[in-house]
């Protein structure tokens, strides 16, 4: 059953690669994003909270097509980056990350959101009276005790990343070896004669890497939930 091909077994490393780069890149800004949202009231609040979550409910399509005439390389941030940067994202690996970032981005954000809203701020207050300096209050206060919701959601965001397809393979396209990941590689396989053993290998794979995923999403978060209630 999991005797994998070699082509099979490049589509799964890519995968892990690019839902890996994904989420280590998302997550700092996930984490800004989240802390902003749950400490902070300002003018278009909802509104940033509905663009954060937009990927949830826009079709994967849509999103895909919105990052090629963005960062393809005549797109409007793509063709500056290519020509200035020597950076392109459209039809590489490294779009694959974008892309899988961006729809993982709403599943990092959250569990995040909520740890960082279960933080007593009491406790925050509490350090800032003793002189401690905002960012000082929040790496040694607020990150470590959100530090479950954190993690909680770095796994979700990267199971969401690793089973990316829609926007993935229209802003990259398919192509083994440099773009093709798990989600594409069972696509072709299921229109290749004779590629129904080789699909199931690969969903079987993602079953076992999703199920580990959510399982260890749970963990953290009961863990999160223990450790903001003392126990």
């Amino acid at each position: 059953m999991f005797d994998l091909s070699p082509t099979e077994w490049t589509a799964i490393q890519l995968s892990l690669r690019v839902a890996a780069v994904a989420t280590l890149v998302a997550t700092p800004l996930g984490i800004a994003l989240a802390w902003l949202l749950a400490r902070r009231d300002f003018w278009g609040k909802s509104l940033v909270d509905a663009a954060i979550h937009l990927p949830l409910v826009l079709p994967p399509v849509v999103t895909g097509y919105l990052l090629l005439l963005t960062f393809g390389r005549r797109g409007l941030v793509g063709a500056w980056l290519a020509d200035h940067l020597g950076i392109v994202f459209a039809f590489r690996w490294t779009g694959a990350a974008l892309a899988c970032g961006i729809m993982a981005f709403p599943l990092l954000v959250r569990p995040i959101r909520l740890s960082i809203e279960a933080v007593d701020r009491k406790l925050e207050q509490a350090a800032g009276t003793l002189g401690a300096a905002p960012w000082r209050v929040f790496l040694t206060i607020t990150l470590p005790l959100a530090l479950p919701g954190v993690l909680a959601g770095m796994v979700l965001g990267f199971a969401k990343a690793l089973g990316e397809f829609g926007a993935t393979i229209t802003f990259v396209s398919n192509i083994p070896g440099e773009t093709q990941t798990i989600s594409s590689a069972i696509y072709s396989l299921i229109q290749t004669p004779d590629g129904d053993a080789a699909a199931l290998r690969l969903v079987a794979v993602s079953i076992v890497i999703a199920l580990a995923a959510l399982v260890a999403s749970e963990w953290f978060a009961r863990r999160a939930t223990k450790r903001l209630h003392g126990n």
